[in-house]
């Protein structure tokens, strides 16, 4: 349970839409819920995939949205140029950094190499202490039921420091994720 508010969630997602429509209406469906709590997302800064359709949700619904993005990324025209800020840094590793700095708790959509690689980084911190912030897995259609049996074997295997299936969040609906990573007071 968090000790103080949270105001700003960090959502790791894919910057592709992925095989099935559900991702991106989850992706549309948590960036409202975000706004219409009042909270402001935080994510990769980029327009494209689930990762602008949480944005422009978000931004659509009256909320604020910070995107950190790369200066190879947004070279490449990929970064979303209607956020309320957008930070440019140099590497992928300031990227991660500057997002959980900004970041009160974590929520991770579907996504491919890039998402696990934040989602990772992020329960590594935790397990090691470096934050105690919520991070839950917003598991629309059973995308991460493998990634749990994963760490279920990591966990049996003695690899695991951290109770996976207490500290992460393990939610198939946004409005219920929300509820769990930051309850109402």
């Amino acid at each position: 349970m968090p000790t103080s508010p949270i105001t700003r969630v960090c959502v790791f997602c894919g910057a592709a839409h992925g095989a099935r429509p559900e991702y991106t209406m989850a992706a549309f469906a948590l960036g409202r819920a975000i706004a219409g709590r009042g909270m402001t997302l935080v994510y990769g800064g980029g327009r494209a995939g689930l990762m602008g359709a949480v944005a422009d949700a978000a931004l659509a619904a009256g909320g604020k949205a910070i995107g950190v993005i790369t200066t190879l990324l947004k070279d490449r025209e990929l970064g979303h140029t209607g956020l309320t800020e957008l930070t440019i840094v140099e590497t992928m590793h300031e990227r991660k950094q500057r997002m959980a700095d900004l970041a009160d708790a974590f929520i991770a959509l579907p996504g491919g190499l890039g998402t696990l690689d934040e989602v990772f980084e992020i329960l590594a911190w935790a397990q090691l202490g470096i934050h105690s912030k919520p991070v839950g897995l917003l598991n629309v259609a059973g995308y991460y039921d493998p990634l749990m049996t994963f760490l279920d074997q990591a966990d049996k295997e003695k690899f695991l420091r951290l109770n996976h299936r207490t500290q992460v969040i393990f939610e198939s609906d946004p409005e219920a994720m929300l509820g769990r990573v930051a309850p109402k007071a």
